[in-house]
């Protein structure tokens, strides 16, 4: 397989190995890819969950929250997305 890059995407690979950031510019599309890989992973998740939550919804498998039980699900859930975002915090 043949690759082509832009101007700006071999400067980035070469300053990337140039930095010692990575042994080759092999080792840093392999790791482009490899993150590619794991967003790729995690949209289809995504749309599988979104895809199961429409069906609950369609068949009333859902709870109805009062305000107040929504806001704190929301302090909770922002606790925790922000737990994750900062391994500190874990």
């Amino acid at each position: 397989m043949e690759v082509h890059f832009t101007t700006d995407q071999e400067a980035l690979i070469r300053e990337a190995v140039a930095s010692g950031r990575y042994q080759s510019a092999e080792e840093a599309v392999q790791d482009a890819m490899a993150r590619w890989e794991e967003r790729e992973r995690a949209r289809v998740e995504t749309l599988a969950a979104l895809d199961e939550a429409e069906a609950d919804l369609e068949t009333g498998r859902f709870a109805d929250y009062s305000d107040e039980a929504l806001d704190a699900l929301a302090r909770e859930l922002k606790q925790e997305g922000r737990a994750q975002g900062d391994p500190a915090q874990k």
